[in-house]
């Protein structure tokens, strides 16, 4: 029996790939390094936030930053203070974002139609002739590359301490969040951004470790302190 053939071409990982970020909509991934010499005695320490100077255009933006991380230094026992000089830490908070393109090699595959032709049926009839897939499925005919374009957000917390020095603090903690990913607004993420930097406070020395959190509840889901693999 002849068949006649013909054939289209799909990217494998199209839907595979709609199917993952589907799953991955309610969670919010983040990576966060932090380094510290944090001090003994900070139990019930006030802080206050470095003053920026007038005019930048985002006071009001930033102020807001702020708030998300005031909230997790109070919930870790800390005390919020009106000005640096009033208070032990001095506390920088810097939010940026920006975009990256990457690119990776999808496979492509070539999927092969059969013709069936018309065959002799039961009592004499005619089965028609009919196009259906192959068997064997699509075969692999190489790779294509496809670009993607990430956003890029980051938090930076700096605290410094002014009990030896006031004039000139010494800095104990160091946290930099970073989510890489879909394209979301700076705004939105910050607070995810500033519980992952506080996450196991103080923490481990140049540890970076990947943090997820549920967009409905705000909250960490899986293990929360596994440390990335490199």
């Amino acid at each position: 029996m002849n068949f006649t053939t013909f054939s289209h071409f799909s990217t494998a990982g199209v839907l595979s790939a709609a199917a993952l970020l589907a799953g991955c909509a309610a969670t919010v991934s983040t990576q966060v390094t932090n380094f510290n010499a944090w001090p003994a005695d900070a139990a019930g320490a006030s802080f206050a936030f470095q003053p920026r100077a007038a005019g930048g255009g985002k006071e009001l933006e930033q102020s807001t930053y702020e708030q998300y991380v005031r909230e997790q230094l109070e919930a870790l026992g800390l005390t919020s203070a009106a000005t640096p000089q009033q208070a032990r830490f001095v506390v920088e908070v810097d939010a940026n974002g920006s975009q990256r393109t990457v690119t990776s090699l999808q496979p492509v595959y070539q999927n092969y139609r059969v013709f069936v032709p018309a065959r002799a049926g039961a009592n004499g009839t005619v089965v028609p002739g009919y196009w259906s897939a192959d068997m064997i499925g699509g075969q692999y005919i190489g790779d294509r590359s496809v670009a993607r374009t990430l956003q890029v957000s980051k938090l930076r917390v700096q605290m410094r301490d002014r009990k030896a020095n006031p004039a000139a603090p010494v800095s104990v903690f160091e946290s930099t969040a970073v989510y890489e990913g879909g394209m979301e607004n700076l705004p939105d993420l910050v607070p995810y951004l500033a519980k992952a930097a506080f996450d196991g406070f103080p923490g481990r020395n140049g540890q970076t470790r990947e943090l997820r959190f549920d967009m409905n509840t705000g909250q960490p889901t899986g293990p929360a302190t596994a440390p990335m693999q490199r």
